[in-house]
């Protein structure tokens, strides 16, 4: 009985030895995207300047379009569970690309997200988003880091035999890469992220003219909320276009209601 129970135990064994061999090879056939460290640094601290989801597109050498060199955002509706793009401000940030001389492949290919829970599992509306935002390009990666450091990226080819892969994700230190700018990428996140709360459409109705949010039609569609980012702000110094930027608080029109205006310097929490 011994030797049944022993060779029991070297069949399983040997089973996850193969399953783990086969995991491994599976891995290392993946395609790889690669973030520079300037890249990866700059990710992490959008990520960590509020406590929404943010996204953005990468910027890609043009020798290796699956090197991250560059993380850039453009105006965003937020929540901890989506972002919104401006339509136009996408539009901009591709003229802005294309007049200095980048190729579309270069910056509009890799999507960037982010989570702030621990899963970087990509969810329904990013599944939808990516298919109806990237599905008519030629390829395309979405790619998702969590609040607790996961990490998803997927690519997607959408020519010929269409195919999606999971891909690896690495650092490349062997990169020339520039130091850090805190300051620069808080003034990006500060006039591109705002932070707001959707009304729940499945709330239960009060009586009209009560005090509930939900049933006031004068009340806003969202919460803006200022971030507390002083401290941050102190480390940039005497940088006047930075304030004047701030205090000057440029319109832009809210996308829900046309007629509500709202700073574009407001930082969310």
């Amino acid at each position: 009985m011994n030797a049944a129970l022993s060779v029991t135990k070297t069949k399983k064994k040997s089973r996850q030895r193969k399953s783990t061999s086969r995991q491994r090879r599976r891995r290392s056939e993946r395609p790889t995207i690669r973030f520079t460290p300037y890249a990866w640094a700059k990710l992490l601290y959008l990520r960590d300047a509020g406590d929404t989801e943010i996204g953005g597109f990468a910027i890609t050498s043009p020798d290796d379009l699956l090197l991250v060199e560059d993380v850039c955002l453009v105006r965003q509706q937020c929540t901890a569970v989506t972002v919104e793009f401006d339509d136009e401000s996408v539009a901009d940030f591709y003229d802005e690309q294309v007049d200095a001389g980048l190729k579309p492949e270069q910056f509009g290919r890799i999507w960037l997200h982010t989570h702030p829970g621990l899963s970087a599992e990509p969810s329904f509306i990013d599944e939808e988003t990516f298919e109806r935002c990237f599905g008519r390009v030629e390829w395309a990666v979405m790619f998702i880091l969590a609040q607790g450091g996961e990490t998803y990226a997927r690519l997607r080819f959408n020519v010929g035999p269409q195919t999606t892969q999971e891909m690896n994700v690495e650092i490349d230190y062997l990169q020339t890469f520039e130091a850090s700018n805190v300051c620069e990428w808080q003034r990006e996140f500060a006039a591109s992220v705002r932070k707001v709360q959707r009304r729940n459409p499945f709330s239960p109705l009060s009586v009209p003219g009560g005090n509930d949010r939900f049933f006031n039609e004068t009340a806003a569609a969202d919460e803006h909320y200022s971030g507390e980012f002083d401290a941050t702000l102190d480390q940039c110094g005497d940088d006047e276009d930075w304030f004047d930027r701030r205090n000057s608080k440029p319109l832009f029109l809210d996308w829900e209601y046309d007629e509500c205006e709202t700073p574009l310097s407001t930082v969310p929490a």
